[in-house]
Formats: C-alpha cells, structure tokens, sequence
C-alpha cells in the first residue's frame, strides 16, 4: 500500500489558459453525439425564452389597457382584461411547455451522454492488457469511469438553457429598445460591469475546480487501498493511520472545495445584484420621464420587467462558465483511459477439435521492463494430454510464463503455438474457450455459488454438481444454507481460502478447457484435498479426457505428479525430466524442493 500522496499518472491536468476555448470543444463534441435531443432542448428553451420576452410585453399591455384605466376610471375595463387573462394564461402554458422541453430533453442529453462514456471507459479497460491496468490504481480507474465522466458532461444540464436564453436576450434587449431607447441604454451600462465580473470568475475559480477535481481521484484510490487492504490494516493494528491517510487527503478535497466556494460566495451575490442595480436605475429614471411624459407607465413597467429577467441569461452563461474547467479536468482525465496505448489485438483462427492442446514456447522472451527480462529465449514443448510442473525460486518467471500461456501478455520475442496456431492469430472466442488460468489470488463476486462457477454461462446444474465433485467442493457447497443457489458476498469472504480455491477450480474445469493452467492455485488447500484434486486431472487428462495440465507448483506431492518437471532459474529452464530425475542430478532443485515443503508445512 502506497503510504505517500501521489498523483495518479497521466492525469495531473492543470487548465490556466484556454479553458473556455478547451471547454466549448469538448462541449461542441457532445453536441454532436447528441444533436437531435439537443436541439430539442435548445427549442424548448427558445421557447421559454420568448415567452418570457412576451410577458414582459403583456405586462406592458396590461398596465396601460387594464391597470391604469381602473385607477382612472373607477371601473375595471372587462373586456381589455379578459384579453389580458388569456394572453397571460397562453404565455404561462408555452413558457411551461419550454421549461419542461427544456429540462428533461437536457437532462436525457446529459445522461445519455454520461452513460456512452462511462461504456467507452469501460471497454478500453476491457481491450486493454493487464500489465497497464497494473500500473494504475483502481481507485483511479474507478474515478474516470464514474467521476471524471460526470464531471465532463455536468456543463451539458445549463447548456440548452444557457443557449436558449441568450436568443431571449436579444430578443429581450430589441423589445426594450422599441419601449424606450433612453431608459435601455442607461439599464445596459452594467452589462459591461457583469462581462468583467464572469472574466475574473472564471479565472479565479478555474485552478480551484480543477484541483478539486483531480484530489476527487486522489480520495477514490486512497478509499479504495483502504478497504482492499482491510485485512491488512487490522491485522497488523493501523487502522488509526489508515484513517487518518484517508483523512488527510478527505480534507484536502475539502480545502479545494472551500476555495472553490469562497470565490462563488463572493462572485455569485455580485452577478445577482449587477441585473438589479439596472432595474433600478431603470425605474429611477422611468418615474422622472413618465412624470415629464416623456414616456407611458406600461413601458417603464415593461423595461424594468425585461431587466429583471435578462439577469437571468447572465446566470445561465455563469453556470457553463464555471462547469468548463471541471469539463476540461474530466475529459482529459477519461482521454488518458480513451487514448491508452498497449493493445493486443486478437486474431480470427480457431482452433479444430476437442482434446488436450499441444503447446510449443519457441525462443520466447518477455520483461516488464525491457532491459531486464524476465523469460530469457525460452523454448518449450507441452504434449498433448501432459501434465508438466514447473519449479524455480520466486522471481524466476515461474507466473509470467503462466500469463504469456494464456496471452495476458505478449512475448518481446519469440511465439508461442497452441496446435500448430500462433497464439496472436487466435481470435478471443477461440483463446477463452480452449485456454483456462487459474491464478494466485482467487477472485469470488458477489453472487450465488452457481454463478461464480458459470459466470452466466448456458451450463446445466449437472456439470456444476461434476465439477464441484472433481474438485472435492460438494460437501462443503451442500451445506451452505441454498447449496449452488447460497450468495457468496463481496470477495467470498464468508468462505476459507481453501474453499475459494475449489470454486475457482471448479470455474475453470466447467467450460471442458484444453489447456489448463494453474499458476499456484492450490496453495490454499489441504495436502490430502490438493492429492485428490490433483490426481483426478491427471487420471482425467491421462485418459484423454482431460486437458493439458501445465501446472507452477511448490509441494513435492504436487510436482511427483507431472509426467515432466521443469526447472526454471532466472528466465531460463536450466533442467528437465521427472521429479526424480531432476533430484538425483540436481542438488540445486532439491533443495528448492525440500525448502517450499519445509516452509509450507512448517506449524
């Protein structure tokens, strides 16, 4: 467990310059995805918008033809306000109509568009080779998929508002002008005030969402650590420096919000009152020239109306503006997933028949590193229907060979041929069909017995029963509370290491592999389980009913089993033969041997 704050690779973005140029291209790419939905929200806020303008225009109307006729005459006029009536109740109904395009057309864009990325993510995950996903933290994996992907598209809710508004704010600065030119004017002296004031903002608050963002990923791996290791942190007493790590780096996502919300506490009041201080210059100057008249009452109502409503598409640009550095910091953070390089691109062969695999390992080498390889020009033939062990001291390649077997990973050099086929030309159906790994670490999900056997494959109960069987896990799945149908949980945890083992045993036997492999993947069980698990594949694969068993193995037990033994040191196999060929002429291999069995069965 890493115990320093480091920043996840690849993805310390710091946007300072550009972000609103950034912003509108990412922006402008949603779009496009989503056109058609978008432009039925921007209708629907178009609408809104002009009826907005029209309600101030009927306000207007209703002052000088309604209001103002009362107070003169002492009488309502009644046919001037059931026309005022229905065109207020005709403005309500399409204004409505628009704020609901609007809102749930944008929020379907929104969503939509989180869900196709949080996809894209996710396959690319998928496509890409285990040897990059070890190189980052799930917790920052889990934060592109989820939180990243919410941050680039937040900026899409405000958009069709935010577009729609600003034709109603055009719209509404031409009526104020055809009301009164004098009293627009004045009113507009604060639209440059409420440019500049947006241009700090942004500036300001830019850096602090943006750090905010990428401490958000930060926390993910942190929490994430924190609960894989839970074994860990209790057993050895650190749950008090566990904690407070987590909190440390909680706080620090805490102080990035506060920034951010001290610069909106102060901005967000200021871009409010800007509208209001026009609306009041509005009404000053309007009383003193309908006093003079100069003008009519209905059209300093309806200026001053239109003024408190244009402050409105003021905020609405505010909000884009203030989720675009978020959206900047979230795209690049999920393009670093989206443009990762390593692919393996599979093939189209297949494999022909149904028996055990033959395997041939020609001048292979491979290292995590290049400069230091791990498999060195290795050559290596698998019979058909074999099972063969392979022996070293930790570090010698042992595991490694098991994953370039299965293609987790290519060969740097070299080819490895699964009856006669290159590994690379097969196509993923053919490889996961005719190819099983059991690794080190079982991985049990939280679902029923039956489930993490089949994994949702088309699999009778029968030969989950055979398997279970194979694998000498019937006796303890029949007395789980609903046998095959019992939940498992999160991890397995309610089950023994042992009893893990057997189910990941059993998942691999279900699918009727030809080549088999299993990379320690008894460690966990009893000497006597292990025998019998052990001896049945063999029996099985000797029959030719079974596949091709390669097997990285530690007990002598185990390894007496395999009808050929290699010995592998530093990458390469520096010995072959029978397990008791290779302790009469290898003082070195015995005593590996006689090492893992004494540490292993040591009380």
């Amino acid at each position: 467990m890493s115990r320093r704050g480091r920043s996840p690779r690849g993805t310390g973005v710091r946007p300072a310059r550009g972000v609103t140029r950034r912003g509108f291209g990412i922006v402008a790419n949603g779009v496009a995805e989503e056109k058609r939905r978008f432009t039925l929200a921007v209708v629907g806020s178009l609408v809104y918008g002009a009826m907005t303008v029209a309600d101030a225009w009927v306000l207007g109307w209703a002052t000088d033809h309604v209001v103002i006729p009362s107070f003169r005459d002492g009488e309502i006029v009644t046919g001037a306000a059931v026309v005022a009536s229905l065109l207020f109740l005709s403005v309500a109904l399409l204004r409505a109509w628009g704020v609901i395009m609007r809102r749930l057309i944008g929020g379907i864009v929104y969503y939509r568009l989180m869900a196709s990325y949080r996809r894209r993510v996710t396959r690319r995950y998928l496509a890409l080779p285990m040897s990059w996903h070890a190189r980052h933290p799930t917790g920052q994996l889990l934060s592109n998929a989820n939180a990243d992907v919410e941050a680039t598209w937040a900026v899409m809710m405000p958009l069709p508002m935010a577009v729609g508004v600003a034709a109603m704010l055009v719209t509404a600065v031409a009526a104020m002008l055809t009301a009164d030119v004098v009293l627009t004017i004045v009113g507009l002296v604060v639209f440059p005030l409420l440019f500049i004031v947006n241009v700090g903002y942004q500036r300001l608050l830019s850096p602090r969402v943006t750090r905010a963002q990428e401490l958000r990923g930060r926390v993910s791996t942190v929490a994430h650590e924190s609960f894989d290791g839970a074994l860990v942190v209790k057993t050895l007493g650190r749950e008090e420096e566990e904690t407070a790590r987590f909190a440390a780096a909680a706080e620090q996502l805490r102080d990035a919000n506060v920034a951010s919300g001290r610069i909106r506490s102060v901005f967000d009041p200021v871009i409010e009152m800007l509208p209001n201080l026009g609306v009041l210059l509005v009404v000053v100057l309007g009383v003193e020239r309908a006093l003079a008249g100069d003008i009519a009452a209905g059209a300093v109502v309806q200026v001053a109306y239109l003024f408190t409503v244009v402050g409105f598409p003021l905020r609405a640009f505010g909000w884009v503006l203030g989720e675009l550095p978020r959206t900047v910091v979230g795209w690049e953070r999920i393009q670093a997933v989206l443009r990762a390089t390593g692919d393996m691109p599979y093939g189209e062969a297949t494999l022909p028949g149904d028996g055990p695999l033959r395997v041939d390992v020609e001048r292979v080498s491979y290292g995590y590193d290049p400069r230091r390889p791990v498999l060195d020009d290795l050559d290596l033939t698998l019979e058909p229907g074999t099972v063969t062990a392979v022996v070293g001291l930790t570090g010698s390649g042992k595991s490694t060979l098991a994953s370039l077997l299965d293609r987790l990973v290519d060969p740097d050099e070299g080819r490895i041929l699964l009856d006669g086929t290159d590994i690379a030309d097969l196509s993923h159906e053919a490889l996961a069909a005719a190819v099983a790994l059991v690794p080190q670490h079982t991985f049990i999900f939280d679902d029923t017995v039956r489930d993490n056997i089949t994994l949702g494959a088309d699999i009778d109960d029968d030969r989950v029963r055979e398997v279970l069987a194979l694998t000498q896990a019937s006796e303890f799945v029949d007395a789980l509370p609903d046998g095959v149908g019992t939940r498992l949980g999160e991890r397995g945890t309610t089950l023994s290491g042992g009893q893990r083992q057997r189910l990941a045993l059993a998942r691999a036997l279900v699918r009727d592999p030809r080549l088999l492999l299993l990379d320690d993947a008894t460690s966990a069980l009893d000497p006597d389980v292990e025998q019998r698990i052990l001896s049945a594949l063999a029996r099985s694969t000797a029959s030719g009913s079974g596949p091709t068993v390669f097997v990285v193995a530690y007990r002598k037990a185990t390894i007496s089993l395999a009808d050929e033994v290699l010995f592998l040191r530093d990458g390469r196999i520096v010995d072959r033969g029978t397990h008791a060929e290779l302790v009469a002429r290898s003082p070195e291999y015995a005593d590996i041997v006689q090492a893992y069995d004494t540490t292993r069965e040591a009380p």
